[in-house]
């Protein structure tokens, strides 16, 4: 068990624990005294976080190339710690590393990403640098403390430590830690499972993506992503013959486009539940309270057809996402000159689609929607299809091929469970699909089930992956280190 203590690990003074009146406040501004494997978590995670592996301003090689060095000084051999960097670009490495089994069953794969989204420090609070790993009442704050340099961390010390107590495992375990899941055009798992296939082969995985959700510093539940919707874009377009802009008429791009947005913005896709969004809501509707739970509770007796129940429920972003295919327009772009009238009007309408739709039938709603033949509407080729030289008609028009949804497998949400109430007497687990997009998907399209958990909460009305200041509370780095521990060890015996 992590044992907490008030006074903190490293520069937060008891005088300052001593002014939080609220004990739930309290407990989360508490920092665990670190014993010896959250000591080599510790010093893991720092490492990660000032390794600046953004897009513009660092680099994922050096970051695998540390994690390879700190495997291979405790004890594993060269051949099992590689380091993968990509053919067309020597910033884009990727870290694939081993803990041999006895081979009675196929590997488990446990897949982070070592970049991190752009930060800039100006942007940040005063007294912080994204790049510097700072403790504070109880927190860790950093870019990546969250999203992923945790889980990353995380699998490199307790892949350590089942080293160091002489585990062997019942399959092998491997670790990938990889390039470019939050944007580039490099994607390490896209790229490892073209070309590294056999050494990430796996009878699951596990990755980011799900995670648990704590208000006031009470667990709420611990999700599990197992689908995710995938991601489409669409350029609408309206060309016209202009002119100047002292002779305006009727007939102008800019107004046509417009008008076809605020159709589109006042238009929402029909709901369709699969059947972890069913047990999302099924299972949510013992955390939520209320109106709210009541509601979750017809939409899984309905089938998704209670569009009152529906309606309601659309009034939060999470759950609505959750529910349906999403459509936003993310960017507008017009004309050529102040004193002329537009000839082109465009826009990027950024869609998330549900695993059990396509891409052609999106096209088709926004082309019935939009409600005007002067509006052309043309999908994108997906980035990563692109990079991968798949056909691009082919790829704009289907889902990605393979299978987009893990299954609820009783043995290993059983055993998520099982760990869960051993760590948080009473917290549910929590099926979920994810509204964004993870590398979970190439693996699953490969026909490896991967699962985002993780053990780690984060604070569900405080939102700041990807955002200013991103931290986590301490003491539950720790327990989301014991979490996956526990859960890889019972699954590898």
């Amino acid at each position: 068990m992590i044992k907490l203590r008030r006074k903190p690990f490293h520069t937060v003074a008891i005088s300052l624990l001593l002014l939080v009146s609220s004990s739930a406040l309290a407990a989360r501004a508490q920092t665990p005294s670190l014993d010896e494997h959250q000591r080599l978590l510790f010093d893991i995670y720092k490492e990660l976080v000032e390794t600046n592996t953004s897009e513009s301003g660092g680099e994922t090689t050096v970051a695998a190339e540390r994690m390879a060095a700190r495997l291979r000084a405790a004890g594993f051999p060269a051949e099992d710690v590689q380091v993968f960097v990509h053919p067309d670009n020597a910033k884009k490495g990727n870290l694939v590393a081993r803990l041999h089994g006895t081979g009675a069953r196929k590997p488990l794969l446990l897949l982070a990403h070592l970049d991190v989204v752009e930060a800039k420090k100006e942007d940040w609070s005063p007294d912080l640098d994204p790049f510097k790993l700072t403790e504070r009442e109880g927190f860790y704050y950093g870019r990546g403390s969250v999203d992923d340099k945790a889980m990353a961390a995380i699998f490199v010390a307790n892949l350590i430590r089942y080293k160091k107590e002489g585990f062997r495992p019942d399959r092998d375990i491997v670790v990938a830690l990889t390039a470019d899941e939050e944007g580039g055009g490099f994607n390490g798992a896209s790229w490892l499972v073209r070309n590294k296939r056999e050494l990430l082969d796996a009878e699951f995985g596990f990755n980011e993506g799900g995670g648990g959700r704590e208000r006031k510093g009470k667990a709420l539940f611990n999700g599990v992503q197992a689908s995710e919707k995938f991601s489409r874009n669409f350029t609408l377009e309206v060309k016209n013959k202009g002119g100047h802009s002292s002779l305006p008429v009727k007939d102008n791009a800019i107004y046509t486009l417009a008008e076809g947005l605020t159709r589109l913005s006042q238009f929402d896709f029909p709901v369709n539940l699969n059947e972890v969004t069913r047990a999302y809501f099924e299972r949510m509707s013992s955390v939520e309270t209320g109106q709210t739970a009541a509601d979750m509770r017809a939409l899984v007796a309905s089938g998704g057809k209670d569009a009152a129940a529906a309606a309601r429920l659309s009034e939060t972003a999470l759950y609505n996402s959750m529910m349906r295919t999403t459509c936003v327009a993310t960017r507008v772009e017009a004309g050529h000159a102040n004193n002329a009238l537009p000839q082109t009007a465009r826009a990027n309408v950024n869609c998330r689609i549900l695993p059990q739709e396509s891409p052609a039938d999106v096209e088709a709603a926004l082309v019935r929607v939009l409600a005007d033949p002067k509006i052309s509407v043309k999908r994108m080729v997906p980035s990563r299809a692109r990079e991968e030289g798949q056909d691009e008609a082919a790829a704009s028009a289907r889902p990605p091929a393979g299978r987009q949804t893990s299954p609820l497998d009783p043995k290993i949400i059983g055993e998520i469970e099982r760990v869960t109430r051993e760590l948080w007497p009473g917290v549910p687990v929590v099926p979920m699909m994810g509204t964004g997009a993870t590398d979970s998907q190439p693996f699953r399209q490969a026909g490896i089930p991967m699962y985002g958990v993780s053990g780690l909460f984060t604070d569900i009305d405080d939102v700041r992956t990807h955002g200013k200041d991103e931290r986590i509370a301490a003491r539950r780095l720790y327990e989301g280190q014991e979490f996956l521990y526990r859960l890889v060890k019972s699954l590898s015996k």
